[in-house]
Order: structure tokens, then sequence, then C-alpha cells
């Protein structure tokens, strides 16, 4: 069977389960999965859902949104997001209106940044096209306005300051018929 490309999540399940101090048949005990399916996920072969992992990631005590965004389900700025909801919501020393109120502010937070970094990315943008266009048009000025200096042409070159005259040579065959 070919090895799936899931972000290094056997690896990374591997080493929880390890530092767990978990056989694989334990693990996939706790987690309600069976041993050999286990196995396949840790060595690449299999890819889990998003339900085996919450089992897994319950079993090991660790951050399922960790287990997600490894899978290749979930991206790390979605997993972030969630990790400070699921402590807001967790937090027992604060009430649920307090809790409501805490991720609305949370919420226009993210969307009041998210337009201040979509404005910035704009305008780096426009900055970046603008200095392009400078650099395509100073190039093209020096181009026009100085041509090659190797060039017969170049009103510098002293052969093109003053006319050349062909004269025969004395020794050449074509000066004594005529």
């Amino acid at each position: 069977m070919a090895s799936l490309n899931v972000g290094n999540l056997g690896e990374y399940l591997r080493e929880q389960r390890r530092t767990a101090q978990l056989s694989l048949r334990q693990l996939a005990d706790a987690a309600g999965v069976s041993n050999p399916y286990l196995s396949q996920i840790e060595r690449g072969l299999r890819k889990p859902s998003a339900e085996v992992l919450q089992q897994v990631a319950k079993a090991l005590r660790i951050s399922a949104e960790t287990l997600y965004v490894r899978a290749g389900i979930l991206d790390e700025k979605e997993r972030e997001e969630l990790e400070t909801r699921a402590v807001i919501l967790a937090d027992p020393s604060i009430n649920e209106r307090q809790k409501q109120v805490l991720l609305q502010i949370y919420d226009s937070f993210r969307k009041e940044n998210a337009a201040e970094n979509a404005e910035r990315a704009a305008e780096a943008a426009e900055a970046a096209e603008a200095d392009e266009a400078a650099e395509a048009d100073e190039a093209a000025a020096r181009d026009t306005a100085a041509p090659d200096a190797e060039s017969p042409s170049s009103p510098s070159s002293p052969s093109s300051l003053s006319s050349p005259t062909l004269r025969p040579s004395p020794t050449s065959p074509s000066s004594t018929s005529s």
C-alpha cells in the first residue's frame, strides 16, 4: 500500500504515543479503534477521519485541532482561532454572558485586523507595481538616451567624427589599372 501525504501525522502520533508511554494496543483501545488501523495511520498508510482523530487526541490528551492541522483537515490559522475560542469557553472563572462578550470582541478584532492586513497587502502590491514600472521606464530612458558606446554610429566614437575616405593602396593592382 502506498504512503499517503498526511503531513507527517503518523510520525507525530507515534511520537505523542511514546511520550504518553502508551503501547499501540493501549492507545487503540483508549481511542476505540483497531490496533491494525492505528498502526496503518502511524505508518502513513491510512488517512483517518476527523472523528477518529478526535478520539485519538482525547486518548492522548492533546488538542484535536493540532491533529486536524497535521492531517490537512484544518489550516494553522483556523486551529489557532478554534483553540482561542475553546480556552474562552472552557474558562470556569467567567460566566456565559462574559464568554459571549469576549468572543464578540475577539471576532471584531480579527475582522478589523483582517481588513487592515488586506489594505496593507493591496498597498504593497500597488507600490511594487509602481516600482517595477518606474524601473522599466528608467531602463527604457537609458537605452534611448545613451546608445551603446561600441556602436560605430555613436556620436562619441572617434571614427564617426570624421568621415572615412577609402584610398586604394599604391601596391594594389586596382590602382594601376583604371
